[in-house]
């Protein structure tokens, strides 16, 4: 495969903006700023208006102009693209950017926010879906069997990893190890924004009767800075499979020599559009029954929450580990997975991207603290690639899941650590990781905010 270049995105012969020729995604970028930026009569509270009509099509169609312009350039930066994670990278920052300062208007942040994670878009809920189903209906049912009983030790040890990381530097500039554990490894390690640090700060405000805010200031600051070198991470640990493809299985997790293994099936079952639409309902319906039986575990009262995507993939586990679904089908899932990680991560990525604060990250920013970031992340990562042969599963596929997928702001933080690393067929992992690992963590914290705190 030729190696991309810049001469070649501007040469009106060639169609290397997403599938369409310069002058046309010119056009097309000229019609996005107009209706992005140019004022026109008023809104509903009087307001100065704008041509955006923040729906569904509209906002998918910007974000991907937005995403194509930084994507195909970040993937032509030699050492950005070589080290940092190319276009999908340079989206997300570029978009944080445009998003912190002020850049775009105020009414596009607004549908940005409901196009990617509130109702009634919630892009997130229709990607994330999508590939968890695509993946774990097209695992080797015999392969999926015997990941699920050692995934979940692999998440302990890269937490070992990670405390004893953050511990060792933490150290170095004074600070306790239990001060390290719960201010700086369970805010980190701990499955995410909304189902981590927000739910610790509440266990942590229950515990000591202060505001959770008190908490969760310095523990969402803490997780931005992990956030981005997990995200770096990813990108270096796809450079580490290429130089050494002994440690990679190039998107497969789990090391799988029987000849009973079968991988991608569409490969033999070339689906056709009515299989990829049936996949696509079949992802709906499974969606359902996964948000019903969560609202049903949540009036439960249980003590620990189960997220509607856990509910999912073990949905998904049971169809295809009891052989329910055609091969047609799985088919046609492994293509609507591929429609969603390949073609559409860069319009994720900046939606991700525009409402990330950078000024988070920046606050937190003191040396003592980005040290310790690292080394909780590069903790679970490094005992994780030592142990990860040896329990049956691929180095860097194992340091991606079960480690970074662990030190990153969730969802959204999943997506773009694997889009970086160009991992994304690994969603289900991913997900056991921030869902699974995350509800372990606030675990974990409550009896430690119970043991330490007064």
């Amino acid at each position: 495969m030729a190696k991309k270049n810049f001469k070649e995105l501007f040469d009106p012969k060639e169609s290397k903006w997403g599938g369409i020729s310069f002058p046309m995604f010119l056009a097309a970028l000229v019609v996005v700023a107009i209706v992005v930026y140019v004022p026109f009569g008023l809104d509903k509270e009087g307001n100065p208006g704008s041509f955006l009509r923040p729906n569904f099509l509209i906002m998918f169609s910007a974000l991907a102009v937005f995403g194509l312009l930084f994507g195909e350039i970040g993937d032509r930066i030699p050492i950005w693209n070589d080290f940092i994670g190319g276009g999908t990278i340079l989206v997300f920052f570029m978009a944080a950017v445009f998003g912190t300062y002020g850049l775009v208007p105020e009414n596009f942040m607004k549908a940005v926010n409901i196009f990617y994670g509130k109702q009634p878009v919630n892009f997130l809920e229709m990607f994330i879906p999508a590939l968890i189903v695509g993946s774990v209906l097209t695992v080797d049912r015999k392969t999926l069997i015997k990941s699920i009983s050692g995934y979940i030790p692999l998440i302990v040890i890269g937490v070992i990893g990670a405390s004893a990381g953050g511990i060792l530097v933490g150290l170095i500039f004074g600070k306790s190890p239990m001060d390290i554990m719960m201010n700086y490894v369970l805010p980190i390690m701990g499955g995410g924004t909304g189902a981590g640090a927000v739910p610790m700060s509440e266990i942590w405000s229950a515990k000591t009767g202060r505001p959770a805010g008190e908490w969760f200031g310095f523990a969402i600051s803490i997780l931005s800075i992990a956030n981005v070198f997990a995200i770096i991470c990813g990108a270096l640990l796809k450079k580490v499979g290429e130089a050494k493809p002994s440690l990679t299985g190039n998107g497969e997790l789990i090391i799988d020599n029987s000849k009973e293994a079968i991988r991608d099936k569409e490969v033999d079952v070339k689906p056709e559009l009515t299989d990829t639409t049936a996949a696509f309902i079949l992802t709906g319906v499974l969606f359902m029954v996964a948000h019903i039986l969560g609202e049903v575990w949540e009036s439960l009262g249980i003590g620990f929450d189960l997220h509607r995507l856990v509910f999912l993939i073990l949905l998904t586990m049971f169809l295809n580990i009891a052989n329910l679904v055609p091969d047609r089908l799985k088919a046609g899932a492994k293509r609507m997975q591929t429609f969603f990680s390949k073609h559409t991560i860069w319009i994720l990525m900046a939606a991700v991207g525009f409402t990330t604060d950078v000024k988070e990250i920046i606050a937190a920013a003191a040396p003592s603290n980005i040290l310790i970031a690292l080394a909780i992340v590069l903790g679970a990562v490094g005992l994780i690639m030592l142990v990860a042969r040896k329990m049956k599963f691929y180095p860097v596929e194992a340091a991606i899941t079960a480690g970074l997928c662990m030190a990153n702001r969730g969802g959204a933080g999943d997506v773009a650590v694997l889009g970086a690393a160009d991992r994304m067929d690994l969603m289900s992992f991913a997900q056991i990781s921030s869902r699974i690992g995350g509800a372990m963590m606030l675990v974990l914290g409550s009896l430690m905010f119970s043991a330490f705190l007064k």
